[in-house]
C-alpha cells in the first residue's frame, strides 16, 4: 500500500487504481502526515503511437444507432471524470483514473486504414460514427490532425458519416464538414453537460468551456454543416436543473435538435465518481448517488438495453419528459433527413506511369 497523494492538478480523476486485470493491485491508505504533504504534482501527458490493423470498429448494440465506429484515439485528455471509455484502459494494462488522461495512444495510420476498408470488395456502405468511444478532438489532435485526415477520406469516397465531440477544436474541420453536408453526407453532435464554468472545469478539466463548444456550434452552423447538442451525461441532483438552459442556448446558437444521456457508472467508473463526487461536491454526494440509484433499479449501473441510456423509475421519467417537452419547444423541425449512402464509391487510383504506354 503507498500513501494518497494530493491529487494532481488539472485533471479529473482523484486517484489512479490498478486496472482490473492486474496480477497486482495499489491500494492507498491516508498516513495522517498531512502538513507535510507536498504540493498538488502536474500530471504530464504522453502520447505514444499504436500501429493499428483495422480502424473500424463493429458493434451490435440494439440501442446504439450506428454500427461502425472510427476512434483515433485510446484515452482523453479532457478528463471527465463521468467518461463511459475509461473503463478500457484497463485493456493496455494502465488505470482508468489518472492514467486514462495522461498515458494517451493516438493512431497515425487512420486514414490510410480507413482507405483500405472502403476499397475491399464487397464493403457495404452504412454512416460511420467517429468519436463514439473517446473524444476525436482532444488537445493532441490539434497537431496530429488525424481526425481531420480520416474525414478527408470519408469525403473522397462520399461515405457518410456522424461526428460527436465536446471540443471547440471541430470548428477548424468546418470547410470539410460544410462541403460533406451539402451533399447530406455528415452530421455533427456536441456535447453540452453544463453552461457553470466551475461546474465544468471541475468535471471536465482540460475540455474546451461551455461558451467555446456554444461558440463551435455557431461556427459550424455558419459555415452549413447541421450541428445538435448533446446534453450527456444528465446527472440527477447535480446538473439535471440545467437541460432547459442549456437546450435553449444551443437552439440559440443555431443547433437543429438535442438529445441527452443519463450519467452511466459501469464497472471502475463508480468509484472514481464517487471519489470526485465526495471531494469536490460533498454537501450534494449522498443526494447524488441516491436519485442515480432510483433510476438504475437501487444499483450505481444497470446495463440493461434500451434503459441504460435513460434510466427507468419515476426520476428517469420526469427527465424523459422534461426533455420532451423542451425539445419540441425548442426545435419544432425535428429530425434531419437521413444520411445519404448513395454517393458511395471507391475514386479510381492514378494509373501507374508506365500504364500509360500499354
Amino acid at each position: 500500500m503507498v500513501a494518497i497523494p494530493l491529487p494532481p492538478r488539472g485533471r479529473g480523476a482523484k486517484t489512479n487504481a490498478s486496472g482490473r486485470y492486474e496480477s497486482q493491485t495499489r491500494e492507498a491508505f491516508d498516513d495522517g502526515w498531512t502538513e507535510e504533504d507536498a504540493l498538488p504534482a502536474q500530471v504530464q501527458t504522453t502520447l505514444q503511437a499504436e500501429r493499428a490493423r483495422t480502424i473500424l470498429t463493429r458493434n451490435d448494440s440494439p440501442d446504439i444507432g450506428f454500427d461502425r465506429s472510427i476512434n483515433p484515439y485510446r484515452g482523453c485528455e479532457h478528463g471527465c471524470i463521468y467518461c463511459y471509455a475509461r473503463p478500457a484502459h484497463a485493456y493496455m494494462g494502465l488505470s482508468p483514473g489518472i492514467d486514462f488522461e495522461t498515458k494517451l495512444f493516438f493512431k497515425p495510420d487512420a486514414a490510410q486504414l480507413l482507405e483500405k476498408e472502403l476499397s475491399k470488395p464487397g464493403y457495404k456502405v452504412a454512416p460511420v460514427h467517429i468519436g463514439g468511444n473517446t473524444d476525436p478532438y482532444q488537445p493532441a489532435e490539434r497537431k496530429l490532425q488525424i481526425t481531420r485526415g480520416v474525414l478527408e477520406v470519408l469525403e473522397r469516397f462520399g461515405h457518410p458519416a456522424t461526428v460527436i465531440t465536446k471540443s471547440a477544436l471541430i470548428a477548424r474541420d468546418a470547410d470539410i464538414l460544410a462541403r460533406m453536408a451539402e451533399r447530406g453526407l455528415v452530421r455533427v453532435s456536441i456535447s453540452i453537460t453544463t453552461l457553470d464554468r466551475k461546474l465544468a472545469r471541475s468535471m471536465e478539466p482540460r475540455a474546451s468551456t461551455p461558451e467555446r463548444r456554444l461558440w463551435a456550434v455557431a461556427q459550424l452552423k455558419a459555415a452549413g454543416a447541421p450541428v445538435g447538442v448533446n446534453f450527456a451525461p444528465c446527472i440527477p441532483g447535480l446538473n439535471d436543473h440545467e437541460m432547459e438552459a442549456v437546450l435553449a442556448k444551443a437552439a440559440e446558437a443555431g443547433a437543429y435538435g438535442a438529445g441527452y444521456i443519463t450519467l452511466r457508472l459501469p464497472l471502475e467508473i463508480k468509484d472514481l465518481f464517487r471519489e470526485w463526487l465526495e471531494a469536490d461536491y460533498p454537501d450534494r454526494a449522498k443526494k447524488v448517488m441516491s436519485l442515480v440509484r432510483q433510476m438504475r433499479g437501487g444499483k450505481d449501473y444497470d446495463p440493461q438495453w434500451g434503459a441504460r441510456m435513460t434510466g427507468h423509475g419515476p426520476v428517469a421519467e420526469l427527465m424523459r419528459a422534461r426533455f420532451k417537452r423542451a425539445s419540441k419547444a425548442l426545435f419544432p423541425a425535428g429530425e434531419r433527413r437521413p444520411l445519404r449512402l448513395d454517393l458511395f464509391e471507391v475514386p479510381q487510383r492514378p494509373k501507374a506511369q508506365m500504364e500509360l504506354f500499354g
